[in-house]
């Protein structure tokens, strides 16, 4: 069987919303009905016990024969309407002191009631009893149906107040006893609560209806956010809700903050999959560049294994041939296991892979160095690799000349670098296009510069020339693609040294690649280097 719990899960926001909100305007109505009910049952009868204490005060002086002769008058107009509108023809009773019934008659209404059927149904009032009532009226029911009647029981005097009136003995007064019906209380009452139900009724149901418009109204909202959400997981990442409220109510706030996630996971959803492409593609480029060497070396020894190679002079050409593509291919798989252990520094640091991580790389072995020592070696290398090609060694952006650009470094990482992009300005511009190599410091960096006059980056290329994987040319010739880890390797061991690489280029105006490192501080106490230096691995 369903329980209240698993209906109430089941329910809609709607009915959720809708439901408790009835229910508290239910439980309103009826205890503001309660509670005017009864202030008004509480001020008629206050009023009706008013008028009884009035005129018990009045029969008290009175002996029961005027009272009696009194009954056989017709009373004046206008205290006979006073008595029925009011007192709704009180009922005077004249008890002794033992409590026994004298007389009993309806004031001013001139009918005896010592034999009327209907009536109230006091206790036995004798002049303790009376003593204890204190003069407070009080409640008794009828002698024949559920009629109540309103009483008030007070002691009589014990002198004659009137003309003719003869004293009764005192100890032998007794009370007397007013009492009327409180039909017209409870009438009124009742009618009070029979227009509360229908009305209450009607207005709960008016409520009710409006209040189904208003919620769903109100949740509207959501049922766009829930549409653009199925939108979504559909694989529209695109999507976003639209602004359903202003900045600072909780629409507005939940629609921003869904906006953001929804942001983050295209975002997330798109760099996997340009992940995923340049990795694809890495594969596909490290494939070639490792089966070509492994390739040419398969085939120079299945030559000399078939003896193909007879003479001496071969076999050592072929040797060489084979020494060269294994150095080459030792560099390529270097050069990925260097980027691994960089990535790993960066993952342990940051939790996230890339360059960019605070610390210092554990395979960094870091002491005082002065950049200008490298670009002069980097000077020589570009003779050596292209004689023919014009170079200079000037001071940062080619102002005045060459100067010490002392920092904290790992000399033989940053002669990787400075090879790397030696190696990348010759490979990538025409033989003989001038080259500059510049030194010295900058902005509190030390700085090293290597500008070229080649054709040039575009800013696309240059946005995305040290990524990893990435080739300016897309074609897989060794001479020009490469597999794109040369600018790479730079990045991340700048990064690594907390430095920081960057390139300046045009398409037609050739290209500037600028290693800015901190700036060694003027200090010679041993204790400084030492304690920056951290172990070779």
């Amino acid at each position: 069987m369903t329980g209240p719990r698993v209906l109430w899960s089941r329910a809609s926001l709607r009915a959720r919303v809708l439901l408790p909100a009835v229910a508290l305007l239910t439980a309103g109505f009826t205890a503001f009905g309660l509670v005017t009910g009864n202030a008004l049952r509480d001020y008629m009868e206050d009023r009706v016990d008013a008028q009884l204490r009035a005129t018990a005060q009045v029969f008290a002086l009175l002996p029961p024969t005027v009272a009696e002769n009194g009954a056989d008058r017709k009373p004046p107009a206008g205290l006979a309407d006073f008595s029925t509108d009011v007192l709704g023809n009180p009922v005077i009773t004249y008890v002794t002191a033992d409590g026994t019934v004298e007389t009993s008659v309806d004031s001013l209404a001139g009918t005896d009631r010592t034999d009327r059927a209907r009536g109230p149904a006091p206790p036995r009032m004798d002049t303790a009893a009376v003593a204890a009532a204190g003069g407070r009226p009080f409640t008794v029911g009828s002698t024949t149906g559920d009629t109540r009647w309103r009483m008030i029981a007070v002691p009589r005097a014990t002198r004659a107040l009137l003309p003719g009136a003869t004293a009764t003995p005192s100890g032998t007064s007794g009370s007397v006893l007013v009492a009327t019906t409180t039909a017209k209380v409870d009438g009124t009452v009742n009618r009070m609560w029979r227009i509360y139900r229908s009305t209450g009724l009607a207005l709960l149901a008016v409520l009710a209806v409006a209040g189904w418009f208003a919620v769903r109204s109100g949740l509207r909202p959501l049922s766009r956010v829930e549409q653009t959400a199925a939108e979504i997981a559909g694989g529209d990442l695109t999507r976003r809700v639209p602004e359903l409220a202003g900045p600072n109510t909780e629409l507005g706030r939940l629609a921003g903050a869904l906006n953001t996630m929804l942001h983050q996971l295209e975002t997330a959803f798109a760099a996997r999959a340009e992940s995923e492409a340049r990795m694809s593609r890495f594969v596909a480029d490290a494939s070639h560049e490792l089966r070509t060497p492994l390739a040419g070396i398969k085939g120079l020894t299945d030559l000399h294994r078939m003896g193909a190679l007879a003479d001496r002079e071969d076999v050592d050409a072929t040797m060489d041939r084979i020494a060269r593509e294994s150095e080459r291919l030792t560099r390529l798989v270097e050069d990925m296991l260097m980027l691994a252990r960089l990535d790993e520094h960066a993952l342990r640091t940051t939790g996230r892979p890339g360059p960019g991580a605070p610390g210092v790389p554990s395979g960094l072995d870091l002491a005082p160095a002065d950049l200008r020592t490298l670009a002069a070696d980097a000077l020589h290398d570009v003779r050596a690799l292209d004689p023919a090609r014009a170079v200079t060694l000037t001071g940062p952006a080619g102002e005045g000349p060459p100067a010490a650009a002392p920092a904290l470094a790992d000399e033989a990482r940053l002669r990787q670098v400075v090879t790397n992009l030696v190696g990348n300005a010759v490979a990538h511009t025409p033989p003989g296009t001038p080259l500059r190599i510049g030194v010295g410091t900058a902005g509190g960096h030390a700085v090293l510069e290597v500008a070229d006059e080649g054709p040039g980056l575009t800013p696309d290329q240059s946005g995305r020339i040290f990524e990893r994987f990435y080739r300016a040319d897309a074609s897989r010739n060794r001479a020009t693609g490469g597999a794109g880890l040369g600018l790479s390797i730079v990045h991340s061991l700048v990064t690594a040294h907390a430095g920081r690489v960057e390139v300046d280029s045009a398409p037609g105006r050739g290209a500037t690649f600028r290693v800015l490192l901190p700036l060694l501080p003027d200090r010679s106490d041993p204790p400084y280097g030492l304690a920056l230096t951290s172990p070779a691995s």
